[in-house]
């Protein structure tokens, strides 16, 4: 490693000796050395402030400071690092995560190797969603770091519709006069908000402290789940201080800074020379070392921050990386480097740590993520690194370590509500209360002649997470898997394109809603018509016929001829004369705006060529509806199209004489029926094969019914032939039943809804019916015909 300051600066001696004292203990901690290599030169420090210092500095000419590494507030990194810009000396922070600090304009040389807090603000809003904690509640310090992350939350937490049940602010500073009320007023508002279970915490740990001393005097108060910013989330002495046990205050879930190995650190602690004498340059230590004696390296392991320790070593390295990036073509002995080459060096370098690149972004930022964590109480100790899952700043999502981990996570927090008002029961709608955020809402009735239902589309979806899930099983590869996922697609726009026949109408409305239905539903009759051609095509058996079928099968060019002619239809509609808001004035006198479909041959033209596309389906699929029972698919396309036809066959004379307000209701309630129609009878069938019968799902179930069926039809085939022998006594007297009862049947299948036959017995009793016949027909002849 290099050395972090390599020479001293005539700034003022306070701060100076600051610097001092902090590069002697990152060297003596192992994480920075002295170097005299052809890049790094001699470190000079400046001795106590004397009446001649001054003088000595005015006559010296050495470099300034190169770089400093620190501080870990944010309060105290933005008034050091306004005075070391005066120098240009970059400040790299390994904890000061507010965002003010990322505006270059007022902070061009302070860097950090953690993100800022918007990044944290965000992951906290995703945790409460995934969980759907929508009524929390927020404590922070009045501070930069509080008052930036507490806005930010707001920010993105309102985008998921998460409301805040009080925001408490303590002041910052111990020795405030106002933190004892502040803190009391808090203790008020988490025992007055009983709908309030989590509770989030930007404050620092000095004063959890004392808001856990104080809370733990009411028992309602107890068993909440706090979660903890980077500010405490490893900091044990919150509850260690005062011996309580993490069953006193309840759950803490928190997120940190990402934290590394800090092996080599506690190995270093070991080795440590604990005599005090041997680090009077370093104060802290010195102390310490006088404080605890020989336990001293046990003692400062049970201080380390495992977040601090990445963060550290990450400046190091980028130091060190940006120095040999400068020094590689020159001679840095001779020509020293300034601090604003050192800082645009910075700015560019990419740096390795346990084989990863980091580098800054251009707000001086390193997005290294961060630790999801969740308190563990053990027998001897607190465990507060406990790491569950991580949060990606790149991707924005969660990442749990493993299956196990986020089960155990669920079945921990799982129970865990935190909202104003639970969820409206079906038949009942929200209504907001005067006063009050949108997470608190009132369930009221619904309205004659309305319904409230939110599992069409969510049904659709459910199936095309279970297709996708079983992609590579028979049941989805024999249903034509891509153009099952283009059904469903379909079926979803057409489940949503019902919204808009309710409400209020507008002129885009009316026009878009007869639109998209007639679209989406001419996609779906076109999937399903595509599916049963491809089952009829696997199974013809005549060769010519097959030929003819293989060369016509163009399943992509079908559903585009077929969606072609209805957007022809559609077109013309809206061109010609498209629909429009009308009005009427009803018998009570009051006046009803509706949708008039103005055209009406057009509307009929749509809906007739919907019908006959699914005329083509309910041909083909009856044609199929014999096929095996692995492919009962062109039985259900038959029961699909029935129920398709009955409902808008009885939609008709219901249109003609049905007006007003019901009129949309009326196609509203058809266009749900055919919808369900084919998403029960095309999908749920499927489902419960995959989810409930799995032996089913298998090639060799599907073989064998394949097999079965194909010795039915060839069965079929022979009866035929046989028919047709000049002289049947041949293979009538060679064969009986007793030889055809001792053949054993190739395989039973039972992959179907319905009960399955044995094929096998069919081709058996077809076989003996044929013999029998023939041996009718050729008794009865006249012996003068028999040869």
């Amino acid at each position: 490693m290099a050395m972090v300051f390599a020479h001293a600066h005539c700034l003022d001696p306070a701060k100076l000796s600051v610097a001092r004292e902090e590069f002697a203990a990152m060297e003596r901690l192992g994480i920075v050395e002295s170097s005299n290599s052809a890049w790094a030169s001699p470190l000079h420090m400046v001795p106590k402030s004397d009446g001649n210092n001054r003088q000595a500095c005015a006559q010296q000419s050495s470099p300034p400071v190169l770089v400093v590494i620190g501080d870990y507030y944010s309060e105290i990194s933005i008034s050091v690092t306004g005075q070391l810009h005066l120098e240009y000396i970059p400040e790299i922070s390994y904890g000061a995560t507010s965002g003010f600090l990322s505006d270059k304009t007022r902070f061009p040389s302070f860097m950090r190797t953690v993100p800022q807090d918007d990044h944290q603000a965000r992951a906290i809003a995703q945790i409460l969603d995934h969980y759907g904690w929508t009524w929390v509640g927020v404590v922070a310090t009045d501070s930069e770091y509080g008052r930036y992350i507490t806005e930010r939350l707001w920010h993105h937490a309102t985008k998921k519709g998460i409301c805040f049940a009080f925001v408490s602010v303590l002041p910052d500073a111990l020795n405030d006069e106002l933190l004892e009320e502040r803190i009391n007023s808090t203790i008020k508002s988490i025992i007055d908000n009983r709908n309030v279970s989590v509770i989030i915490s930007f404050v620092k740990a000095y004063c959890m402290i004392d808001i856990f001393g104080k809370l733990l005097k009411y028992p309602q108060a107890r068993g909440k789940l706090w979660l903890a910013s980077d500010i405490w989330s490893q900091s044990p002495e919150v509850l260690s201080s005062q011996n309580y046990k993490l069953s006193d205050i309840g759950t803490i879930f928190g997120i940190t800074l990402k934290s590394g190995n800090t092996t080599k650190f506690e190995r270093y602690l070991d080795d440590l020379d604990e005599n005090p004498n041997h680090h009077e340059n370093n104060t802290f230590l010195s102390n310490f070392l006088n404080e605890h004696g020989t336990n001293s390296s046990e003692e400062l392991k049970k201080l380390i921050y495992p977040y601090a320790v990445f963060s550290i070593e990450l400046a190091v390295k980028a130091i060190a990386q940006a120095v040999k990036d400068l020094c590689t073509n020159r001679n840095c002995k001779r020509q020293p480097l300034q601090p604003l080459e050192l800082r645009r060096a910075l700015r560019k370098a990419t740096f390795y740590m346990e084989e990863k690149s980091y580098s800054f972004d251009h707000h001086g930022d390193l997005n290294s993520g961060y630790d999801i964590i969740l308190w563990k109480q053990t027998q001897d100790s607190l465990d507060v690194n406990n790491i569950l899952a991580y949060y990606s700043i790149e991707h924005q999502n969660l990442t749990f370590t493993s299956q196990e981990t986020q089960q155990a996570l669920q079945r921990h927090i799982g129970n865990v509500t935190s909202r104003c008002t639970d969820s409206c029961r079906p038949g009942y709608r929200k209504t907001s209360v005067t006063g009050q955020p949108g997470c608190c809402y009132q369930c009221e009735p619904c309205a004659e002649n309305q319904y409230s239902n939110s599992n069409g589309a969510v049904l659709t979806i459910v199936v095309g997470i279970i297709f996708l899930a079983h992609w590579n099983t028979p049941v989805v590869r024999s249903s034509v898997g891509p153009i099952s996922i283009h059904l469903l697609l379909s079926l979803m726009i057409t489940f949503t394109s019902v919204i808009l026949f309710g409400g209020p109408p507008n002129s885009y409305q009316c026009q878009a809603r007869q639109v998209v239905f007639g679209l989406s539903f001419t996609l779906c009759v076109s999937c399903i018509m595509v599916k049963s051609f491809k089952i009829v095509l696997a199974f013809e058996f005549d060769p010519v016929i097959q030929s003819v079928l293989k060369k016509l099968y163009k399943p992509y060019l079908i559903i585009a001829v077929c969606m072609a002619g209805q957007v022809v239809i559609v077109t013309m509609w809206l061109v010609h004369g498209p629909p429009y808001i009308d009005s009427e004035i009803t018998q009570d006198n009051m006046k009803l705006m509706f949708c008039n479909e103005k055209l009406i041959p057009a509307f009929g033209a749509m809906l007739v060529y919907i019908g006959l596309l699914a005329l083509i389906c309910f041909g083909v699929a009856f044609k199929g509806r014999k096929l095996p029972d692995s492919y009962n698919d062109a039985k259900f396309i038959t029961f699909a199209m029935l129920i398709y036809f009955i409902s808008w066959i009885m939609f008709g004379p219901v249109y003609v004489n049905v007006t007003g307000k019901y009129l949309p209701a009326v196609e509203m309630i058809v266009i749900l029926i055919s919808c369900y129609g084919i998403l029960f009878c095309q999908f749920f069938t499927k489902c419960y094969i995959i989810l409930c019968k799995k032996e089913a799902n298998t090639e060799k179930a599907f073989r064998c019914n394949i097999r079965n069926y194909s010795m039915d039809h060839k069965g079929s085939e022979d009866e035929l032939s046989s028919n047709r022998v000049e002289n049947p006594t041949l293979s009538a007297s060679v064969e009986s039943q007793d030889n055809w009862n001792s053949v054993t049947p190739p395989c039973v299948s039972s992959n179907s809804l319905f009960p399955v036959s044995n094929s096998w017995n069919n081709v058996l009793e077809n076989n003996l019916k044929s013999t029998k016949k023939t041996l009718q027909r050729y008794n009865s002849l006249p012996p003068s015909l028999i040869k």
